[in-house]
């Protein structure tokens, strides 16, 4: 005897059948955006300042015009570039695409880079071995060491690194000062602990120029940090020492380690700053458990990068 499935039953089982699809090809998006920020695309559509045909992007770019359609025929769907439709197919620019700039000031190309290098994508294919033994990290099983000495031998992918740090940190520092300007204030110096490049502390020092900035990160990252005024490079490890100032920051620093490795980072920004008046300033994605709002994915997204990419770090609750 058939039996029949309740309609939402079955509705269900369809819908599946449509969304399994974009797992199956879930690397294509990353793919296919990196290939447009290599092209430059979204850099040659702003420099033109306005709309562009297919032959007149080709050209600009030296692309086959047919491949270069097909791209931009996904793209386009993906809500990345804008079509229009006059006596020929034109391109324009959008909000996202701006953000693939290489060269656009709040632009996230670095951080699409980053990911979606070979070296950022072999620890994926480990996941697996990592949830079973619980041994050695991801990113440790596809390249015999973690990520941290791997950027040291490998100056390139040391550079890519702080270049996505510097475009995520363009976008958060003037977030953070103008929701909690209380925090800077009587602040005359602040350490950026694993500041990278310099970037955030470049940026706060503008927004706040009272503050004198010590930028402190791994000897190979601050010696090609770019100086600036009111900002001062110091290499070291923060696990050792932390140079002393009002008020340590850590930005997407405490993420990459385990509890105890957390503990110990601390107690270095505790001994750096002053007994009564210092301040800890630590900026991560927070994770709350039955809260959904437009990021959820993103922090769920970044818990699991952590688990890719580091030994022990994750992405914490409040109370964690």
């Amino acid at each position: 005897m058939e039996v029949i499935k309740p309609i939402k039953e079955v509705e269900e089982e369809g819908q599946a059948q449509v969304d399994i699809w974009e797992y199956i090809f879930a690397f294509i998006p990353m793919a296919v955006v990196k290939c447009a920020i290599e092209l430059q695309i979204p850099d040659v559509l702003e420099s033109h300042g306005g709309a562009m045909t297919l032959p007149e992007l080709s050209a600009a770019l030296g692309c086959s015009p047919s491949i270069l359609s097909r791209i931009m025929r996904y793209l386009t769907h993906r809500g990345i570039f804008k079509q229009k439709l006059t006596s020929q197919i034109c391109y324009t620019q959008t909000p996202l695409s701006r953000l693939l700039m290489k060269n656009g000031a709040n632009t996230m190309a670095a951080l699409v880079l980053l990911e979606s290098s070979p070296v950022m994508l072999a620890p994926w294919h480990n996941l697996r071995t990592r949830a079973l033994t619980n041994g050695d990290s991801a990113f440790e099983a596809a390249h015999g060491g973690d990520v941290w000495d791997f950027a040291t031998e490998n100056p390139a992918h040391s550079k890519l690194i702080n270049d996505a740090m510097a475009c995520h940190a363009k976008r958060a520092i003037p977030t953070i000062v103008n929701r909690y300007p209380e925090v800077f204030k009587e602040i005359s110096s602040l350490v950026d602990v694993g500041g990278g490049n310099g970037t955030a502390l470049r940026t706060l020092v503008k927004y706040c120029p009272w503050i004198h900035g010590i930028n402190f990160d791994l000897p190979h990252v601050v010696a090609v940090a770019p100086s600036c005024d009111g900002v001062e490079h110091v290499g070291g490890n923060m696990f050792e020492m932390v140079p002393k100032a009002d008020a340590a920051f850590l930005m997407w620093v405490l993420h990459d380690w385990s509890d105890n490795e957390c503990i110990q980072i601390l107690t270095k920004c505790r001994e750096a700053i002053p007994k009564d008046t210092g301040k800890v300033i630590i900026a991560e994605a927070i994770i709350e458990e039955g809260e959904e709002d437009k990021f959820i994915d993103v922090r769920l997204a970044l818990d699991m990068v952590m688990l890719a990419h580091t030994e022990k770090g994750k992405e914490r609750t409040i109370k964690e």
